[in-house]
Parts: C-alpha cells; sequence; structure tokens
C-alpha cells in the first residue's frame, strides 16, 4: 500500500492565518483565524509578526492533536522575494534570506508564509515549498513603464488566488486556461484586480503598493500632489504603513472587520454606505481597465475572495461591468489546494519544483535608456 503524506499549508493573510493540513489528496482540517488591524498593528514590521503566526500554527496543530514532526512537508505562500515565474518553487535558504530582507520590495504579509513553512522544514528535517507567490512576474512590457525614469509598474498580486480560480473556472467549462482571456478580482482584505492573456497575467494593480481600490487594509491610488501634502503633514514611514496594513477602513473607521463595517451599512449608516460603495465603485473602475488590456475579448470575468460573502458587492459589479463579459462568481479563496496538489506531486516525484534563481524575471529597460 502506497504511503499517505501528510502536507501542511501556511497561508498568511492581510487579516487572517489560514492553516489546511491534507492527507494526499484528502483535507484533514482547515482553520482560518481572523485578526484585526488592531491586533496586527502593534507589529512595527510584517516580519515582527512571525512568533505570533508561529503559535497560531501551533495552536491549530495541538487542538487537532497533530504533532508538528509527523507532517511530511510544509507549503507556504510567498513573496517579497525576486520576481519568479509561476509554478511550484522548492523553498530554500537563498529564498528564505531574500523573503526576510524583501529584496522585492512588497510589505505583504504573504511573505510570512515562505518564512515560516522553511523555519518548520528547518526544524523538522522535511521540505519546504511555494506556489506561485504574490511576486510572480508575468507582465507585458506595456504594463511596466511610469513618467519617472528609473521608476516601473511591478507585479504585486494575489497571484495563487487568481490562477487557482482561473484554472478551476476554465476546467469547469471545459476549456484550458491557456485558451482563454479573463479579468480576475480578488476582493477581501487586499484587492487586486488582473488581466490573464491566454494563461499569463499580463498587467493588475500593486495592491500591496497602494494601486487601486482601496480596501480593509489598504489606501489605494490616491492623486500624487495631495499625497505628497498629507506626506508634508505627516512622515514617509506613515504613508508606507497605510499603504499595506493601516489603510482603506482601517484608517476610516479604525477596524479592518468588514462584518462590522458592513453592518452599519445594513442599518443605513451614511458613512459607512459611502464608503463601502467607493471602494466597490473604485473596483468597478478597475474591471473596466483590464477589459481594455484585452482589447474588449475577454471570455469571463471572475469574482473570488472573502467579501463576495456580501451579496451587494456582486450585485453591483454586475451593474457595473456585465456587459463587458459573464460574471462567474467564486466566493472564499482556491488557494489551500492549489498550493497542497502540486507539492503532493513533488513528494510522490511527479513534479519537478523549480529553484529560485535569486535574479528578477524582468531586468528593466537599460538597454533603450529606460
Amino acid at each position: 500500500m502506497k504511503a499517505k503524506h501528510l502536507l501542511l499549508v501556511i497561508n498568511p493573510g492581510s487579516t487572517s492565518t489560514k492553516t489546511s493540513l491534507f492527507e494526499d489528496e484528502r483535507k484533514v482540517f482547515e482553520k482560518n483565524l481572523f485578526h484585526d488591524s488592531s491586533v496586527l498593528l502593534k507589529f512595527p514590521h510584517v516580519n515582527d509578526q512571525m512568533p505570533f503566526r508561529s503559535d497560531v500554527i501551533l495552536a491549530a496543530l495541538k487542538e487537532e492533536g497533530i504533532a508538528p514532526e509527523s507532517i511530511d512537508a510544509f507549503v507556504g505562500r510567498g513573496g517579497s522575494a525576486c520576481t519568479q515565474p509561476g509554478g511550484l518553487m522548492r523553498i530554500d535558504r537563498r529564498l528564505f534570506d531574500d523573503t526576510v530582507a524583501g529584496v522585492g520590495g512588497s510589505e505583504h504579509p504573504a511573505r510570512l508564509g515562505v518564512m515560516l513553512a522553511w523555519t518548520f522544514a528547518e526544524k523538522f528535517g522535511k521540505p519546504a515549498f511555494t506556489l506561485n507567490a504574490t511576486n510572480v512576474d508575468e507582465f507585458g512590457d506595456l504594463a511596466r513603464l511610469t513618467g519617472i525614469k528609473g521608476v516601473y509598474r511591478v507585479s504585486h498580486s494575489h497571484v495563487l488566488n487568481q490562477k487557482a480560480v482561473a484554472e478551476y473556472h476554465s476546467a469547469k467549462n471545459g476549456r484550458r486556461y491557456e485558451d482563454c482571456n479573463y479579468i480576475v478580482a480578488h476582493i477581501d482584505g487586499g484587492i487586486t484586480v488582473a488581466a490573464h492573456d491566454h494563461g499569463r497575467m499580463v498587467d493588475g494593480n500593486m495592491g500591496a503598493d497602494g494601486e487601486g481600490a482601496f480596501t480593509p487594509t489598504r489606501i489605494g491610488s490616491v492623486p500624487v500632489l495631495q499625497l505628497l501634502d498629507y506626506i508634508d503633514a505627516h512622515s514617509v514611514e506613515d504613508v508606507r504603513l497605510r499603504c499595506s496594513r493601516a489603510g482603506g477602513f482601517t484608517d476610516l473607521f479604525g477596524t479592518s472587520n468588514s462584518d462590522t463595517i458592513h453592518a452599519l451599512v445594513d442599518k443605513g449608516d451614511r458613512k459607512a454606505t459611502l464608503v463601502w460603495n467607493t471602494m466597490v465603485y473604485q473596483i468597478c473602475k478597475m474591471i473596466g481597465e483590464m477589459s481594455a488590456v484585452l482589447c474588449g475579448k475577454v471570455d469571463a470575468i471572475l469574482l473570488t475572495g472573502g467579501l463576495l460573502r456580501f451579496p451587494d458587492v456582486e450585485e453591483t459589479i454586475r451593474a457595473r461591468c456585465g456587459f463587458i463579459a459573464p460574471i462567474a462568481v467564486y466566493p472564499g479563496e482556491m488557494e489551500q489546494e492549489a498550493m497542497a496538489l502540486p507539492a503532493l506531486k513533488a513528494l510522490r516525484g511527479e513534479l519537478e519544483p523549480r529553484a529560485y534563481t535569486g535574479k528578477n524575471v524582468w531586468q528593466g529597460f537599460g538597454d533603450i535608456g529606460l
């Protein structure tokens, strides 16, 4: 009888820590603990959350009676290292070190997935993997350039869930992801909308960098001159924090808890209603932008993420964007299974994971003076 494998999947998000244990393809349990921004903002830097997130994971294992040393592989969501191609990647010391150092420039809690998986793997002598980190780079050249020499847009997005949803939707409809054009919107504590052109995520907003719609924890796009005035009265570090962890609902209401804000909307609170509707309005604008990237040739708009639990989010997007393409909704995420199954194939010798190169996918426009 073939030996079974236990895999622990670690998925730190901007407002939660999701932990899942798989025995081969079967999910044994899943824990998803919400963390209000008031808790996470006690940590000066994302890396400082390591002990807190580790305790959450170990407590989940203890509650289920699972000894950490019995686990065969640790799989973590990733980000903040050098940009890489998509697919399964083995976590090694170099990837861990670059993630800790944040060489990719993104202050996103997804980086903790790699850091935690590597730490557990080293302690218990097991392999560690990551899949489709937030800094997977498939951008086209037109998506990169800005009007400032040496300042470029880079790929920082919910690549893992966006690709998982796009692949699932394709298979459900008897098609291949590589043969389709999609606009995928991940709508949760962070919000990213991207254009997927025949299996490649060619453009999208830099969600953790202050671009796009504001979110429960992020400021979104702000006119540059107004932002400079704000920096003059505050600080660059203050803005950096609001871009990634202390903006949006957190700044406007003092909490990132969407249930709290939407309860106010349901009661007719004018402030909450205006803020909530503006956020969804901005998401719709982003979807419109991505339709132009795909020249209007869009097979479907795919909506995913935790905020789809509120029906008005879908209803508003359908009303404003339904003319672009058919809309399909996949509430929540498909990230845990998406990470577990390729790692299981690697353990079985059916898939060779990529090695981290320590070099960015895209090397700049220096050859043409940009």
